[in-house]
């Protein structure tokens, strides 16, 4: 019994001697911290650019003059529908390229993901095209200050994304992903689309309402 005991003890005193750091947190939530994170991000920039859709529609209200067309100065409607298309159609691609980490299949996620890089890339040379070319500057007035602000900062998103996107792909191409492994594809893939869900409402209430 007493050496039953002393082996006892210095089991339990090795145990201790094992441990090095403080404990391990304890995780409440069963989401992953990099999903997560990425929903409480998404949620702040609803906020913000429910900020600006405020300020949108405010103006459309009180602006004795209207929305545009504003002294015979027009939003080029055909233009951005098709730039709308470009865009939305990267959704199709990004989730081409997650379904392909999920079932391993490297081709169609590194395909996918350059295709969707490049048709977001294409989007957001469209739109920087299209302020060089409008006849009018961000401080003319409201009407004009919240277009470029809402479009502006729908195209800071692109670029945010843009970026996750470009090192996703990187990794897809060093072979970092796998069917078990593909956080750093899903999570960017969360971000864009919601760009584009934010795109839509953008396009819809700047250019057609």
């Amino acid at each position: 019994m007493e050496s039953a005991s002393i082996a006892a003890g210095h089991a339990a005193h090795d145990q201790e001697h094992e441990h090095h750091g403080p404990p391990e947190a304890n995780v409440s939530s069963r989401v992953e911290a990099q999903f997560l994170g990425m929903l409480l991000f998404i949620v702040s920039e609803l906020m913000l650019f429910g900020a600006f859709f405020t300020a949108y529609f405010f103006i459309r209200v009180v602006a004795e003059s209207g929305w545009f067309p504003i002294d015979g100065q027009d939003l080029p409607v055909a233009i951005a529908a098709v730039n709308s298309g470009i865009l939305l159609s990267s959704s199709l691609t990004m989730h081409w390229a997650l379904e392909g980490a999920r079932r391993g299949n490297r081709r169609a996620l590194q395909v996918g993901l350059l295709t969707t890089f490049g048709l977001g890339l294409t989007f957001l040379t469209i739109q920087v095209n299209e302020y060089v070319h409008l006849g009018f500057p961000i401080s003319e007035n409201a009407q004009t200050s919240v277009f470029y602000g809402l479009t502006g900062l729908h195209g800071a998103h692109v670029v945010v994304g843009l970026t996750l996107l470009g090192m996703a792909t990187t990794r897809a191409f060093r072979g970092h992903y796998s069917p078990e492994q593909h956080r750093g594809v899903e999570v960017p893939g969360i971000y864009w689309h919601f760009v584009d869900i934010m795109w839509i409402f953008v396009f819809s209430t700047l250019y057609i309402l």
